[in-house]
C-alpha cells in the first residue's frame, strides 16, 4: 500500500508531512507561506510546481481543513441537513462544499466548510483524499486523556495567529466548545474565564490546560494562575516521547496529532 501524504491548509500557510514507511515517528515535512493576493487553491498549485516532496508519485492524502466548525448531537444528524444548517450558523460562507466528519467516541458529528477549488486541486494530484477538521485528532487524543484524574478538564488549544479553539469534555460527549480570535493576551484571559464562569468549574480543584502556539506564554499563564489554581502547558514533544517528528521546526500539534495519535 502507498504512503498517505498528510497536509494542513490555513489562511496563513500550508504544510506537508510525509512519514517514512518503515518508520512513522520520522517524516519529510515542508511549511509552505502562503503567497499573499492570491487564493489557498492557487497556493496549492504553486506548491505543487515548486516543493520536490509534492512532485513524487504518491496516490493518497489526507487535508487538515482549518474553517469553522459546526458541532451536531450524533442522533439528531441527518446527512441531507448539513449545507443547511451549516449555512445557517456560518452565512458568510459562500462557494464551499460542506464536509462531516462522525467523531463516535463523542458522539457528535462535526460539519466544516471545504474551499472547492482547494478540493478540485487536491483530487487532481491524488486518488484517494480524505478530508478532516483539523481539530478532529486533537479531540480524539485529548478525550483519551481526559478519563485521567478526576477533575474537570478545559483546554485551550492556540494556533494561526492567536486562534482560540476551546473545550471541554463529559464522559463521551461535549459539554462546550468554541472558537475565538483574540486581538490581545487581556481578550484571551477575559474569554477563557468567561468560559471557566459559564461552565461552573472550580478554581481551586478543577483543571484548565493550554496547548499549541501559546502567545506570551509566561505572561499568560501569570495571568490565569491568578484565578485559576491549575494551570498547565501539554507539551507535544513530552506527550509522544519525544519522537523525532514532533522537533521538526513548524509542526504544529494538530498535525503531530494527526500523524502519532
Amino acid at each position: 500500500m502507498s504512503n498517505r501524504m498528510i497536509m494542513r491548509a490555513s489562511n496563513d500557510s500550508l504544510a506537508f508531512a510525509l512519514p517514512q514507511k518503515e518508520d512513522r515517528t520520522r517524516i519529510r515535512f515542508y511549511r509552505y507561506i502562503s503567497k499573499s493576493g492570491i487564493s489557498i487553491a492557487a497556493n496549492l498549485r504553486d506548491a505543487f510546481k515548486t516543493v520536490e516532496m509534492l512532485q513524487e508519485t504518491i496516490g493518497r492524502a489526507t487535508l487538515l481543513v482549518d474553517t469553522p466548525v459546526l458541532l451536531i448531537p450524533l442522533d439528531e444528524y441527518k446527512e441531507g441537513d448539513k449545507e443547511t444548517l451549516y449555512m445557517h450558523s456560518f452565512p458568510s460562507t459562500d462557494g464551499a462544499s460542506i464536509v462531516a466528519n462522525v467523531l463516535p467516541d463523542l458522539h457528535a458529528v462535526a460539519l466544516f466548510a471545504l474551499n472547492r477549488d482547494l478540493k478540485t486541486v487536491l483530487e487532481d494530484h491524488y486518488e484517494d483524499v480524505r478530508y478532516i477538521h483539523l481539530m478532529q485528532p486533537m479531540w480524539d487524543y485529548l478525550h483519551r486523556r481526559s478519563f485521567l484524574g478526576n477533575r474537570r478538564k478545559l483546554y485551550v488549544y492556540f494556533h494561526d495567529n492567536n486562534q482560540l479553539e476551546i473545550f471541554s469534555f463529559e464522559r463521551n460527549h461535549f459539554i462546550f466548545y468554541n472558537r475565538y480570535k483574540a486581538r490581545s493576551i487581556k481578550d484571551m484571559v477575559y474569554f477563557i474565564l468567561f468560559v471557566w464562569k459559564q461552565l461552573a468549574l472550580d478554581q481551586m480543584r478543577d483543571e484548565l490546560f493550554l496547548l499549541g502556539d501559546i502567545p506570551e506564554k509566561d505572561n499568560l499563564l501569570k495571568a490565569l494562575r491568578i484565578y485559576v489554581q491549575m494551570v498547565a502547558v501539554i507539551n507535544a514533544a513530552a506527550s509522544f516521547n519525544n519522537v523525532p517528528l514532533t522537533q521538526e521546526k513548524g509542526i504544529t500539534f494538530d498535525m503531530i496529532t494527526a500523524l502519532l495519535a
